[in-house]
Order: C-alpha cells, then structure tokens, then sequence
C-alpha cells in the first residue's frame, strides 16, 4: 500500500490517518470489505422500503416530523429535500482541514455497513476528497445533537452536486461545476441515504483528534519553556528527581518532570539559591511546572481514549444490524466527543496561565534573581518584552473565557423532540482559538526564557546544551536575541511558527533524545 493512501474498511479508522487525509491530502481507498459491507446493507435498506410498515428514515420524515409515512414516489424526494433544508449553516467558513475530516469521518461510518448506504454514494465521497474539492461549511448550525447537523449537510449538498465549493486551486465555484471538472457524477439519493450522510458527531470528532495532535507538540514545547525559565530564574533542578514523582504517580506528572530533567542536564545555572538571593523554595510556577503540565497530559490521554472509542464507532440513526434489523437509537448524541472537548479547553487554559506566570517572573528584576528589567538593554531607554508579556497576559485572559464550558450548556431544538443537546461542535469550534492561542502564548516563554538564558551566559555562567540548541535553532528561524528595542511583532510570530511547527522539539531532542 502506498504510503499516502489511506484504505477505509468496516471497523473505523484511526488518529493518525485523520490527520494524513485532512492535513496532507493522503488519498483514499474503499477496503473489498467496506464495499461487500455497504452492498449488504443497502439489501436490507431496499427490502424494509418495499414493505407497507413505516420504518423511521426510510419511509418517514425526521425528527418531529418522522411520524408522516413517505409515500414510494416521494423518497427520492425527501432524501434531497433533508439535505437541502439542513444546509442551513450561516456564518464564516470554516477551515478546509476541518471540513475534509468532517467528510472522511462520515464516510468512515458509512464503510461500516452499518447505514444502508449504497457503494456508490460512498465512492463518490472517497473521488470529492481524493479530487480535493472541499464543500463551504459554515460556523454556525451544529448542536452536537443527531449530529453536526448543517455541517455535513453542506458535504452532502455538494455530493448532489449543489451548493459552493473550494477547488484544489482554492476557488470557490458551484459544486457542480467543479465535480463536472474532475469528472464526478452527481449521487442521486435514495432511500435512508440523505439521513445517513447527516447523522454523526464527525466534526467535533475530527476537530478533537486534531487538536489532540496538536497538544502533544505544545505540551512537549511547554516542558521545554518550563526548563528554559527555570534555568534562567537559577532555579533548583532537585524539584525533578525521578523518586520525588515515584511517590506522586500520575504518568503525566512524571514524563513531564523527565522531560525538563534531561532538558537541563548540564547546566550551569540550576542549584544557585543559596547565592546572591537566598530562597529554599522556587515559586509554584516553576517548581509545580511538572505536577500542571502532566495533569494536562493525562487529561489529554483520557481525551485520545474517548477519542479513540469514537473512531472505533458507527454513529448514524438508525442503524443496520448484522442480524438484519433496522433500529433507531441516541448513538449520534455528541456528550462523550463535548466533555473532552471542554476537559482540554481548561487545561489548555491553566497551561498558558502558568506558562505567563513564568514570562513576568523573567521580566520582573524584583523575582528574576539579577536579570535586568523586562530583559531591556538599557532599561528606561528601552522597554524590553514589557508589551510582549501584555500580549501574553491578553492571550490567557482569552482562554480562560475559551475554558468556559459549552457541554454545561443546552437548548432544545425540533419542537422539542430533540430536548436535550450536546453543544460539542461549538466545544469543538473554541478549542481550536485556544489551542492556537496556547501556541502563542508558548511562544512568547520560549522567547523570554531564550533571551533570558543568553544574559546568563554573558554573565559568566553556563546553558545546558539543550537550552544552547533551543537558542541557535530558534535565532536562525528569525526570532533575534538580546539587544536594543526593535520592531518586536515579526520576532514573536517567528517564535509562534517554531513552537507550532514542533520545531522547538525537534532542536532539542539531538541532545536529549526523544522527548514523551
């Protein structure tokens, strides 16, 4: 199998092959076993479509409206009529990546054969993707509740050939138009099939899986920040000695605390207390960086087991049995994806919260244990990071907001059938601002505690060398050492693009091998 290829089968997919179709654009291939599935099921479909009985989504309306029995003659209808009507998302668009885990998600459930699903339909979503035709979806129409409603919607919407979409180029043209380009017929809905391409928690899911990949670089980086800050404030590396964690055995505590040991194996600059400024105790942001950051980590794995289970699941309603039922059910309710969407939104809060604490210690030469005001070169003539510690401090007022809950929240929809809802595409919508927040706010220690650790060094006292790699790898991306003010906003987005880009990590870990 080539490696950019990803092959969808019956029993979902996983993390890392989200990532590869909605990030790299790895193309994608339906298993003999997803088609023989799909085919399967679609039997059962059509024969529960030719019996007198109603069965719900077959040959009924949706919501509060599935107590209406749909005459033969109008199914085809009623499938384009449901997708039509529930592209009803307003607002911005969201981002592409989004959109093409949204899709691929779907079309995971769909593989299960759990849905009724005609082969067809599904290859014509696997050709959408592989051609790079994404559909606009829009910020606002998902409860979380039967699904992220309008957003897949507007997926289907374009597989019917209707609607705008982006091209490969990154134009915006109607639908069909652009599948008429790429040679891709238009589906034409039948029975269960309009219902089946709405119903699912895909969003939220794919937004939560690639925000997960995206805390695992920050969380290592912020490790990293840590050890940097407490170097250049002289504190006490004792605090991470393996055996004190031993007896506190919370696993993210202790790979946090192993990170930043091996980050500062070899300086010179730890274990000074008893110097110029006595202390007996480092502050709690900086001896307390292993304890907050690793319960954000093990937050961050319960998240990828929930995560995972999802992944694993066919969320759609109703379902296909193996044994040839067709039964409806909640399974499409968004609480399991919503909680952790919310878990990692505080957590992500509380890491750039601590992080700030560090930066304005640096900052401040009454705590910062001989390091020159706001690390200016002339003080008073030159202000230093004082603002850049502001924007830091804007950043996490932010995301203490972003940490409010949106799972704690619901409101009832389709004249109350649907009573209780989810809200996890909005969970899933304000996590993405703070995790591209946290990476600022990351970004803004880094180039502190950088700048702070080359005054040490003119001082007379020795970085351990993976601080030393942290600074040069980070001066030749462009964020500029100590010296007279400057044109200051081009060296913090400089800093933000090196930690985003797991550039931090990886300037680091020749030195100290792999970080966790």
């Amino acid at each position: 199998m080539d490696m950019h290829t990803v092959v969808v089968g019956t029993s979902g997919t996983t993390a890392e092959d989200v990532v590869a179709v909605a990030r790299h654009g790895a193309r994608i291939e339906l298993s003999t076993a997803a088609v023989d599935a799909l085919a399967a099921s679609r039997l059962i479909v059509d024969a529960l479509a030719a019996k007198p009985e109603p069965v719900y989504g077959v040959s009924t309306g949706f919501g509060a409206l599935a107590s209406r029995h749909i005459s033969p003659e109008l199914r085809a209808q009623l499938q384009r009529n449901i997708v039509r009507s529930h592209a009803a998302g307003m607002g911005p668009r969201v981002e592409r990546e989004v959109v093409r885990a949204l899709m691929f998600l779907r079309l995971k459930t769909v593989a299960s054969g759990h849905t009724g699903v005609r082969p067809e339909v599904a290859q014509t979503t696997a050709d959408v993707l592989n051609a790079g035709i994404t559909p606009v979806v829009h910020e606002y129409g998902s409860l979380g509740c039967s699904g992220d409603l309008a957003p897949l919607s507007h997926c289907a919407l374009t597989l019917m050939g209707e609607g705008d979409a982006e091209g490969p180029d990154g134009t915006v043209r109607p639908a069909g138009e652009l599948l008429a380009a790429h040679g891709i017929a238009p589906v034409e809905l039948r029975e269960k099939e309009g219902l089946a391409l709405l119903n699912g928690t895909d969003g939220m899911l794919g937004m939560l899986v690639m925000a997960l990949a995206d805390l695992r670089n920050l969380y290592t980086s912020a490790d990293i920040t840590a050890a940097l800050s407490l170097e250049a404030l002289l504190g006490t590396d004792k605090v991470l000695a393996p055996e004190l964690h031993a007896i506190r055995p919370h696993p993210g505590q202790g790979v946090s605390a192993d990170n930043m040991l091996r980050v500062l194996a070899g300086s010179g600059l730890t274990g000074h207390h008893q110097d110029d400024a006595p202390r007996v105790q480092d502050a709690y942001s900086v001896r307390c960086a292993p304890q907050v950051n690793g319960a954000g980590r093990d937050t961050l794995d319960y998240a990828a087991v929930v995560a995972g289970r999802e992944l694993a699941s066919s969320v759609d309603n109703p379902v296909v049995l193996p044994d040839g039922r067709v039964e409806s059910n909640g399974n499409f309710h968004g609480a399991p994806v919503a909680y952790v969407l919310d878990f990692l939104a505080i957590v992500a809060a509380d890491l750039g919260s601590i992080c700030e604490r560090r930066t304005d210690r640096l900052l401040d030469k009454n705590r910062s244990h001989g390091l020159p005001p706001f690390l200016a070169h002339d003080a008073g003539v030159d202000s230093g990071l004082m603002i850049a510690q502001y924007t830091q401090a804007a950043l996490v007022s932010e995301m203490k907001r972003l940490a409010v809950p949106a799972s704690a929240d619901s409101i009832p929809s389709s004249a109350m059938q649907e009573d209780h809802v989810s809200m996890g595409w909005s969970a899933a919508r304000k996590l993405r601002t703070a995790v591209d927040n946290l990476a600022r706010i990351v970004a803004v220690e880094l180039y502190a505690a950088t700048r702070a650790v080359e005054i040490r060094a003119a001082q007379g006292l020795t970085p351990a060398p993976a601080s030393q790699a942290a600074v040069a790898a980070l001066r030749a991306a462009g964020a500029q050492g100590p010296g007279p003010d400057r044109f200051l906003a081009p060296d913090l987005a400089a800093a933000d693009t090196f930690v985003r880009e797991g550039r931090l990590v990886a300037a680091v870990e020749p030195v100290t091998g792999p970080l966790a």
